[in-house]
């Protein structure tokens, strides 16, 4: 059976993403992003789905560093819809808790919720990982922020849910691949990373290249390079409407090309529509 990489241990939001895709396969937990890209890579697993945005915390920049860092192919995305639940060893109340762990993703999508109950938060790997600790090592005092899949695998009680920030939390996920995928029906998405040369219209210059095609872009991100002579020289990472080799694309890339000091494609893969975000 097909394995598939993700970042957690089981309940973790990337297995279920992963799921929700690949419903046949075998999930496979990495503690750390480095070792779920190092598995494709190598070929331990076929595949793998990693988190790169989400609507309330923003972007996950160890996997825009290690897209950037890696020859894998971004071939698909997951849009999947998050909601948090405070989770506890069964008998525990509201009113006991201290302290709670999570995920540094699962911490910042419930900083309004953390504040309020003035709780102390505590970042682990995984948000699954946390409720696993915690059936295993309870802790007075103590709660994890995670799936309610993470409660009923884990055993623990949903103290409260829902207790992200926001009720339109969104975590966007992309699939990773060694190669490329021939291209299927439907919209298509193209992922971009490229830098530009340090003077006065250069970003704008680059950005033209699409405007002229008609292209529209979903996002542009600016990162600082890892770069020791050029510190905080940014990167950029540019989602397209479209297919890298469709005409007006592949324009856009040429004179891209043209104009920027580096470019990478990091992928062209069929656009998430399952969702209430997308464009109209």
């Amino acid at each position: 059976m097909m394995r598939v990489a993700f970042q957690g241990t089981e309940g973790a939001f990337s297995e279920e993403a992963l799921l929700k895709t690949f419903p046949e396969a075998i999930p496979v937990g990495f503690p750390t992003f480095h070792q779920v890209f190092s598995a494709v890579t190598t070929g331990e697993a076929e595949y793998g789905v990693v988190p790169v945005e989400n609507t309330t915390a923003g972007i996950i920049n160890q996997t825009y560093d290690l897209l950037l860092e890696t020859d894998l192919h971004v071939i698909g995305e997951i849009v999947l819809k998050v909601e948090h639940c405070l989770l506890a060893p069964k008998g525990t109340t509201l009113e006991s808790i201290r302290k709670v762990k999570s995920h540094p993703q699962g911490l910042a999508q419930c900083d309004g919720f953390i504040a309020r109950y003035k709780l102390e938060g505590i970042p682990v790997y995984d948000t699954a990982g946390a409720a696993r600790e915690l059936a295993e090592h309870p802790e007075p005092g103590m709660a994890a922020i995670a799936s309610r899949r993470a409660a009923e695998r884990y055993g623990l009680q949903v103290v409260l849910e829902g207790i992200q920030d926001f009720t339109g939390n969104y975590t966007r996920f992309f699939v990773l691949s060694r190669h490329d995928e021939p291209r299927r029906e439907g919209p298509y998405k193209t992922s971009v990373v490229f830098t530009t040369r340090h003077r006065p219209g250069e970003l704008l210059a680059a950005l033209q290249a699409f405007a002229d095609q008609g292209i529209n872009l979903v996002k542009l991100e600016s990162r600082p390079r890892r770069d020791p002579d050029k510190p905080f020289s940014p990167i950029f990472y540019v989602d397209f409407e479209g297919h890298a080799e469709d005409p007006g694309p592949s324009q856009a890339l040429l004179a891209l090309l043209r104009r920027a000091s580096f470019v990478k494609v990091l992928g062209s893969y069929p656009a998430a529509l399952d969702w209430g975000l997308r464009s109209k």
